[in-house]
């Protein structure tokens, strides 16, 4: 996957159309009432949507699951929605590293969605507040394969640096870090409760409901790592292929062992060609009979990630695709169940 950019000719015209449109009527009339919240996918969107309800207007800049935001490409109009909003919900990790051009300098609120994972950079030695509070003080996490060891959460406190946006680490792709994180309904507890945080500090009358509203999804997230926790004790040590990093979370919280060779992973999320002896090893692995399931990315790929699954249906191999934005009417809670119900239904085919 290539990773976005923005080019000068698009910020030259961006000026141009903002400089056109700032006489626009509509500019002005923006409803203070509500609290604007812009995120970059509708994932966040979504869940800012639900934890609002009416005290929010919500603009999700990626909306379709056929793009890849990895290549997303901002456009004018994303700039003046960036430009009225009072709080930006992003992934961060480079995921979505478009959006900070269109931030700026500004004193927007920002949440950082990365900053709230497992063996995130500087989460080291924080205390863990949420897991105190929702009983996961001390827990081990399945992800611990993939350097996620020792659940850490940034306290609320780090939220109140809202200007010092250009500080924070997670806007490049950190090596070694899996940015899918909204695939590990642990660390989507934790954004969750920073979402409610952040409505409350700039609507501290819609606090109460925030927080209810916070608390029910929390609930269906626990009841997700429930789930990930009974296919685990079911499926422990099961080996899957996973062709890109994306289901990675959801793998190893079922504790499912990844046995995809060095480098085809990496090559397919950074958009290169898998080197020959990846995709001769990974065909290698397909053939072995020991892979139970297969699982890929269905807004990312190419003819080799098409040679895998190929090989994998040749062999009766279930393959599960899964994708990075809801489709179209889907919640976030909808989305995720149907996720892991299709990772159980393959293991149990």
């Amino acid at each position: 996957m290539h990773k976005p950019y923005l080019a000068t000719a698009f910020l030259a015209a961006s000026a141009l159309v903002l400089a056109g449109c700032s006489s626009d009527p509509t500019a002005d009339s923006a409803d203070d009432s509500v609290v604007r919240v812009v995120a970059t996918t509708n994932v966040y969107g979504a869940l800012a949507e639900q934890i609002g309800g009416e005290r929010v207007e919500v603009s999700s800049l990626i909306t379709s699951a056929a793009q890849d935001p990895h290549s997303y490409e901002a456009s004018a109009r994303d700039r003046l929605t960036v430009q009225d909003a009072d709080l930006i919900i992003e992934n961060g990790g480079g995921y979505d590293s478009f959006i900070d051009a269109l931030i700026g300098d500004s004193d927007v609120h920002v949440l950082m969605a990365v900053e709230s994972a497992h063996g995130y950079p500087g989460n080291e030695g924080h205390e863990d507040h949420a897991d105190e509070e929702h009983g996961h003080e001390g827990e081990e996490h399945a992800d611990e394969e993939h350097g996620h060891e020792g659940e850490e959460h940034a306290d609320e406190d780090e939220h109140d640096d809202h200007g010092d946006h250009d500080d924070h680490a997670g806007h490049g792709h950190i090596e070694g870090f899996n940015e899918h994180v909204w695939f590990d309904p642990h660390t989507m507890i934790h954004v969750v409760e920073a979402i409610a945080v952040e409505l409350s500090e700039l609507d501290p009358d819609g606090a109460a409901e925030f927080t209810a509203a916070s608390d029910a999804i929390i609930e269906e997230l626990e009841g997700f790592e429930a789930e990930l926790e009974t296919l685990g004790a079911e499926f422990t040590g099961s080996s899957v292929f996973i062709t890109e990093p994306l289901p990675g979370y959801i793998a190893a919280a079922a504790g499912l062992t990844d046995v995809t060779p060095e480098g085809f992973a990496e090559a397919v999320e950074e958009g290169n060609d898998v080197a020959p002896a990846a995709l001769l090893a990974a065909l290698d692995v397909i053939d072995s009979g020991d892979v139970h399931v297969v699982l890929t990315n269905a807004q990312t790929g190419g003819s080799e990630t098409q040679r895998v699954e190929d090989a994998a249906e040749a062999a009766g191999i279930p393959v599960v695709a899964f994708t990075e934005l809801l489709e179209d009417g889907s919640s976030y809670a909808e989305w995720m169940q149907d996720a892991i119900q299709n990772l159980a239904d393959a293991l149990r085919s």
